[in-house]
């Protein structure tokens, strides 16, 4: 018998596969709060999982949750098959499977955003998601140890942007967590499935449609257009793709995507390096954050 350190587990959760099902407990170092916590999130995450697969769209798939044991601390979940969807996996499938990503990434959101009362119109500052702070104290003061005038220029042009920028928007309700370990797909049934909603709340309705998921296979605006052409307008308008604001919109919405990977990296830097690996941590974050500098110059020079 496998001891436990040997399964699958995340922060919270232990993992045993059993053929199409997946049985999940919580590790056994929490708590009796966390565990009870941990219970609170399942029955939180049942409820997102049932309302999404109560719209019974066949373009995509949300594997059940069969049942939770709350005496046990156990969930049994339907196993997902399929690999998670990245850039790699996107961009070696045929156009015809890219369309059908694209349609049904688009339509999984449409449902969960019109899944439950769209929220009024409120007024946004994008800044407001990010440690805007950190950005900006690092852009004017550490930066300059490690970066190009040309590259301190640029960012804070970006910093001066996002920190003024804000638009109208609705809460809608969202799956809160797409990235492309939560959407997997296999190639061979070109079946698409959408798991993890722990985090399912409401949100802001651009941050889901464009989200990691969708930067990191560069279908943002692909994504949108279909997500315009197939939504309930009556329940809510959104911008027509090709107007000035809705640009601007998704070009900061991206931006946002990656300056969120430039602020980690950041705090992550080392001003005084006290050893080997630390120097190597370093040189590996710079050539990170500016690669993510790179892709932000894209984003900027493409979207006006």
């Amino acid at each position: 018998m496998k001891s436990i350190g040997d399964l699958p587990h995340g922060r919270e959760s232990y993992v045993s596969y059993y053929g199409e099902y997946v049985l999940k407990r919580p590790l056994p170092t929490l708590g009796a709060d966390a565990r009870e916590k941990w219970l609170a999130k399942q029955h939180k995450t049942k409820d997102a999982i049932d309302s999404i697969r109560a719209v019974g769209n066949p373009i995509y798939n949300v594997p059940e949750m069969a049942y939770i044991n709350d005496e046990e601390y156990q969930i049994l979940e339907r196993r997902a098959m399929g690999t998670p969807l990245t850039a790699q996996v996107f961009n070696a499938l045929t156009r015809r499977q890219k369309v059908e990503i694209v349609n049904g990434v688009a339509s999984f959101l449409v449902d969960m955003n019109e899944s439950r009362p769209v929220k009024e119109w409120t007024q946004h500052k994008i800044a407001d998601e990010l440690k805007f702070s950190r950005l900006y104290n690092f852009v004017g003061g550490k930066m300059a140890r490690w970066f190009a005038p040309d590259e301190i220029r640029f960012m804070e042009k970006v910093c001066y942007e996002i920190g003024a920028f804000e638009y109208e928007t609705r809460p809608v309700w969202s799956h809160c967590d797409l990235n492309p370990g939560n959407v997997l797909y296999d190639a061979n049934s070109s079946r698409l499935s959408f798991i993890d909603f722990a985090e399912a709340d409401y949100r802001f309705i651009y941050r889901d449609i464009f989200s990691t998921l969708a930067v990191e296979l560069g279908i943002c605006p692909r994504v949108y257009e279909a997500y315009h052409e197939i939504h309930n307008s009556d329940l809510y308008d959104i911008p027509d793709p090709n107007t000035e604001n809705m640009r601007k919109i998704m070009k900061y919405r991206l931006m946002t995507v990656l300056l969120r990977r430039f602020i980690k990296a950041s705090d992550d830097l080392r001003a005084n390096p006290a050893n080997e690996k630390s120097v190597q941590n370093n040189i590996g974050k710079i050539a990170f954050m500016r690669e993510v500098i790179r892709q932000l110059k894209e984003v900027d020079a493409a979207i006006k």
